[in-house]
Parts: structure tokens; C-alpha cells; sequence
């Protein structure tokens, strides 16, 4: 008979309820769960019997798939140790040496993690590994390992792509390599992830827990390091980023049991499994809760105010100053990194509501919600998860890794500089200038780097609009094409003029100017002498310039252009002795007119001069007595 301790029956309860709760879960999928498995296409190139033959690749959960791009790679299946559980022999056998495509190394299902498998490929030196379904079944995710000790050193550390691939699929490769036919293979990642428009659309569903192992240290890490990266598309408006918090609901029948209040709040709506696994110590699950609608609701409301990207901040200082590791996973921590940010406290708090009613939380409701499958996305049932324009991600949650496959979800030439960074884009432009057209004299050209590839499109330089196919031609459209290399039209100067078949009277095409005939590229001069186009007149001479011509008359006739007319000029001796009167008599009249000043109006003058001074001064004795006399009267009066 066994005995039961009180301990041991309160471990026992800790258990069962923790069971309870994953049977929660685990119903919570089962009705109506919906599992997608994200793909990637294969293509055979070679051999002849194989060729043009299109699969479909089970995308691995870890590494970097090559979202946006393709590899075309050797097919190499290994002599010894198939199935790649174990490290293969020599100084990476399967790294491409004498063929300048890469090896796509071909390995079998079975005895070990689907990543160690990849992890051994990628040390072997193959550039991506495909795993060859046992059995005929439909495709599943390859997964990485729960937290391990053998699984913690390479997981991190794989940085090339992988699928599942079907047994048939397997074995037909398998069969041609047998065969020593040359397999070639071309993996396309550019339909894995959709790209309808100039916005992506993108979601991370995560937890605030930071104790769980390498899982959180995952999340936390890239959090920090895609911040920037966040923000930056964010702020530019080619991004709309969301958070999301996975929660679980615990049975009716335990909702008063003190394990679901401790892991829950809202009366069991919503929980989260034991920060350590163990109810006794440390954090409980409705902390976890209460910090992931916290999280929810700092979003909600910087989104309100056009400060969505604040959430990267918070999330990022609340790890650093509120750690549970720490022991400062804290509602007032919380609420001081709210205030550092300059977020206003009390419509998060009013968001966030009472966690104690038993009532519905608008907010996590909305999240349950939200995890159950839509449209062409899957249940989110693995954290952490990113779902970028409805598909979700699949590989290593690293900064270059997510943004190259959130650049690969912008409409091509839609996407951003960001994306065009050297660290996870190479500039096809740069080599023959990528197969388009190209102004050699201006450097201007058709080419234009996106993060699939390039495209050939005629450019916009300086508010001219260039036209043509892109490849083999680009003209200038719009009366200030000219101002750009003349239009590309034909330009000379000469003897101090210049002239040009650009005119910005017209929209397009180069027009040879008047003087000049050729198709606008290439101009000559129009000898109107030689070719009888001017000086027809009778008596006329002519003589050719460069862009127009000159004519004169016999004689002493005036040659008229308009007219295309000499004419006579009307000049004799008799003009010429009437023209000297004339001048005659204009110098006469100036000179009687400078006498007439010199003498009578300065006469004049004078004596107005004098009238003036003798009102003040007196000219003689008779003239002062008769000022007094006057002047008496007026005293006498005054007495």
C-alpha cells in the first residue's frame, strides 16, 4: 500500500492540473484546428527524363530560407550515412569545388532531429539540404527540438535553407544519382512568401516570459536586434506591424482551484503555463498574462497617437529594467518604463481593465480569437511565430533572416531602401548593367535593383520621363528632355553658334533645326547655295554659312531677305544738296538761338535783378527821405 504525504499530494495536484491545462489546449485546436504547411517549389533542370517535373518542398522551421530568391544546386547523395545523423568524414566533402553551382545534399528521414540532419549538411559544406520522406505522406513542418542539451550548440547556427521532401520525389532523384546521370536542381523560394502591394502586412505573435529557456532568449534577442529595423518601416509607412499573445483558458470544472487562479485571470478566461514549471516558486502564470495584455495594450494605444513603433522600445526596456531573472517583473516596474516613454498611463491602465471580474477582457478575447487559422494561415500554435501577409515564417528568428523575407513580401520595385542593404541583398545592376539599356554619355539607365532581382524599366532623372521597352531603348519624353545630355538628339557648335535637334517646343523625337537635314542624330548642313534654295533673285550672289547663308546685290542695290529681292537704293547729287541745307539750316537756327540767349534774355534778366535789389537797398538821398516820410505817419498813429 502506498502512502500519500500531503506533499506528495499536492505535487500530484500541481501535475494533474497542469495536465488539465495542456488537455485544454490541446481541445482548444483540435475543434476546427487547421494546420498549414508552408512550402517552397523544386524544379528538375536535369536529367532529360526528369526535366521540367515541379515539387513541392516542406519549408524547415530553422535556418534561413531564401525567401525572395532561388538556388540552382548539384544534387549529391551521400555513399555513407544516409540518413546524416552522424558528422561526415573529411574536410567538408560535399562543398562544391569543380562545378561553380553549389550541393544540394539529398539525406534520408529517421534516427535523429530533422536539424541535426541540416546542422551536419551545412558542416559537411552543402549550401541546403533536402530530407527524403520514409513514408508516402503528406507533408509536415520539420521542426527544431525542444530545449536540450544536445540541441542547444548547432540550432543557433544553421544559416542555410531546408525542406521535406515526398518519398517519390526522393526516390526518383535517389534512382538518377544511382545512375550517374548529373542531377540539377532549382529551389525557388519567390512565391513562398506573397507580395500583392507596396505594404506589408506582418505579425509576431510572442510572450513577455523571459524564463523559458532558449525559446525566450530567441525572442528577447531578436526583439533587440530587429528593432531598428522595425521602426525604420514603420515610420516610413511600408510596414503595419502587430503584436499578438497566445492564451489559454482553463476548464470550467477547475476554474476555483487555487492552481487555475494562480495561472489565470478573468476568472480562468485566460492563462499562461507556470513561468518555472513549478507552482510553488517564483512567478506565477497570471503574471505573465497580466504583462502580456499590459504589452497589448502599450500597442494600442501608441497606435491611437500614430506611435505604433513604441511598443519595440517597451518590450525592449521592459526586458532590461523588468526581468524575471532579476526578480523586477513587476506592475510598478512596468508602469515606470510607460512613463520613460512618455505614454499616458491611465488609457493603458483603462485598457487593460480589471483582471479580477468575471467578465470578458475585450482585448484577449480578441487574441483567442485571433489564433485559430484565417484564409491561407494555419492555426499559431508555436511561439515564437511570425506571420508576414498571412503566410507564416518559416526559420531561424534572426534580424537579417525576418527582414529578408519581409523585404520579399513588398510588390516588386515597391520595396524600400532598407531592403536593398548589402548585408542580405546583392546589386544585380552592377555587372553589364544587368542585360538593359544604359546612356553611356550620362551614366543614365533602365536598370533597377529590387531585392528579387532586377528589373528593366526606363527611368524618371530629373523630372524627365524616359520611355521605351527597357532593354534595348529609353527616350526622353517632355519638353525638358533637352536639358538632360540634348535629349540624345545630335548637338554642335561652331564659329560661335551652336544648334541642336532637341527642341522643348516639341514632346519627342530629334528634329534636324532649320539650316540643317539628317534624322535628328546625326545633322549636316544645307548648302542653300548649291541647291538653289536662296539668293534666286536677278543680280544676286550668294554665299554659304554654316547653318544659313548670305546674299548680296550687284551695285549699290539692297538685297531684301524676305523678299528674296535686290532693290535700288534712292540716293543723288540732288539729295545730297538737299540733305546739306537741311543740316544747314538746323545749325543756323541753333546758333541765332544761342545769340538770342547770350544777349537779349541775359539783358532781360538783369534788369529784373535790379528791380528786386532796390525794394532793399537804397539808390540815392531822394529815395531814402521818401521812405521815411512815409514811414512817419504810422509812428505818430501808434501814440
Amino acid at each position: 500500500m502506498m502512502l500519500f504525504t500531503k506533499k506528495t499530494c499536492m505535487d500530484f495536484l500541481r501535475k494533474f492540473v497542469a495536465l488539465v491545462l495542456v488537455l485544454a489546449v490541446l481541445q482548444y485546436h483540435q475543434v476546427g484546428a487547421r494546420f498549414v504547411v508552408e512550402k517552397n517549389s523544386i524544379t528538375v533542370l536535369s536529367p532529360p527524363n526528369l526535366r521540367h517535373q515541379k515539387h513541392d518542398g516542406a519549408i524547415g522551421n530553422f535556418g534561413v530560407p531564401e525567401y525572395g530568391g532561388f538556388m540552382v544546386g548539384t544534387v549529391v547523395y551521400p555513399e555513407k550515412g544516409s540518413n546524416g545523423c552522424e558528422a561526415f568524414e573529411g574536410d567538408k566533402p560535399f562543398k562544391s569545388s569543380d562545378s561553380p553551382r553549389p550541393t544540394v545534399l539529398l539525406i534520408d528521414r529517421g534516427a535523429c532531429y530533422f536539424a541535426k540532419k541540416v546542422w551536419n549538411g551545412q558542416q559537411a559544406g552543402a549550401a541546403a539540404v533536402l530530407v527524403a520522406d520514409s513514408y508516402e505522406e503528406p507533408l509536415i513542418t520539420m521542426d527544431s527540438p525542444e530545449e536540450s542539451t544536445d540541441s542547444d550548440g548547432y540550432i543557433e547556427k544553421i544559416g542555410i535553407p531546408s525542406a521535406l521532401i515526398q518519398k517519390s520525389f526522393g526516390d526518383s532523384l535517389k534512382e538518377a544519382l544511382k545512375n550517374k546521370e548529373d542531377v540539377v536542381i532549382r529551389l525557388d523560394w519567390r512565391e513562398s512568401m506573397p507580395h500583392p502591394d507596396g505594404r506589408v502586412e506582418y505579425e509576431f505573435w510572442t510572450n513577455s516570459n523571459d524564463e523559458c529557456g532558449v525559446r525566450c532568449d530567441e525572442q528577447m534577442n531578436f526583439v533587440k536586434n530587429f528593432k531598428g529595423h522595425a521602426q525604420i518601416l514603420e515610420k516610413g509607412g511600408y510596414t503595419q506591424f502587430t503584436p499578438h499573445y497566445i492564451t489559454w483558458y482553463c476548464p470550467q470544472a477547475f476554474t476555483l482551484s487555487s492552481q487555475c487562479k494562480s495561472q489565470c485571470i478573468n476568472n480562468g478566461r485566460y492563462c499562461a503555463p507556470d513561468p518555472e514549471m513549478d507552482f510553488g516558486v517564483g512567478y506565477e502564470g497570471k503574471d505573465v498574462v497580466f504583462e502580456n495584455l499590459r504589452q497589448l495594450c502599450v500597442h494600442r494605444v501608441a497606435n491611437e497617437t500614430n506611435r505604433s513603433w513604441v511598443w519595440w522600445d517597451y518590450v525592449t526596456d521592459f526586458h532590461i529594467r523588468c526581468s524575471m531573472k532579476e526578480k523586477k517583473y513587476s506592475k510598478e516596474c512596468a508602469e515606470d518604463v510607460i512613463k520613460s516613454l512618455n505614454l499616458p498611463i491611465e488609457k493603458i491602465k483603462k485598457c487593460v481593465g480589471d483582471p479580477l471580474a468575471d467578465v470578458e477582457n475585450e482585448v484577449l478575447k480578441i487574441e483567442q480569437e485571433r489564433q485559430i487559422g484565417r484564409g491561407s494561415r494555419g492555426d499559431v500554435t508555436i511561439l515564437p511565430t511570425l506571420v508576414i501577409n498571412n503566410v507564416q515564417y518559416r526559420g531561424k528568428l534572426e534580424r537579417t533572416a525576418v527582414l529578408k523575407a519581409i523585404c520579399a513580401g513588398f510588390k516588386e520595385t515597391a520595396d524600400p531602401s532598407i531592403c536593398l542593404t548589402g548585408d542580405i541583398e546583392t546589386n544585380e545592376c552592377t555587372e553589364n548593367n544587368g542585360g538593359c539599356w544604359q546612356d553611356i554619355n550620362t551614366n543614365v539607365t533602365a536598370c533597377k535593383d529590387t531585392f528579387r532581382g532586377r528589373v528593366c524599366e526606363c527611368p524618371i532623372v530629373k523630372g524627365v520621363q524616359y520611355r521605351g521597352d527597357g532593354y534595348t531603348s529609353c527616350k526622353g519624353f517632355g519638353p525638358a528632355r533637352c536639358s538632360i545630355n540634348n535629349g540624345g538628339c545630335w548637338s554642335q557648335s561652331k564659329d560661335g553658334l551652336t544648334f541642336s535637334a532637341c527642341s522643348e517646343s516639341k514632346l519627342s523625337g530629334c528634329h534636324c533645326p532649320h539650316g540643317f537635314h539628317g534624322d535628328g542624330q546625326k545633322c549636316e548642313d544645307v548648302d542653300e547655295c548649291k541647291e538653289h534654295l536662296a539668293c534666286q533673285c536677278d543680280g544676286c550672289s550668294c554665299k554659304n554659312t554654316w547653318g544659313s547663308y548670305e546674299c548680296k546685290c550687284k551695285g549699290d542695290h539692297l538685297y531684301i531677305k524676305e523678299n528674296d529681292a535686290c532693290i535700288e537704293r534712292r540716293t543723288s547729287k540732288f539729295g545730297w544738296f538737299l540733305t546739306f541745307l537741311v543740316l544747314a539750316a538746323v545749325v543756323g537756327a541753333g546758333l541765332a538761338g544761342y545769340i538770342f540767349y547770350k544777349y537779349r534774355l541775359r539783358s532781360y534778366m538783369d534788369s529784373e535783378i535790379m528791380a528786386i535789389m532796390s525794394q532793399y537797398m537804397p539808390l540815392d538821398n531822394n529815395n531814402n527821405n521818401d521812405v521815411r516820410s512815409e514811414a512817419e505817419p504810422l509812428r505818430q498813429s501808434s501814440v
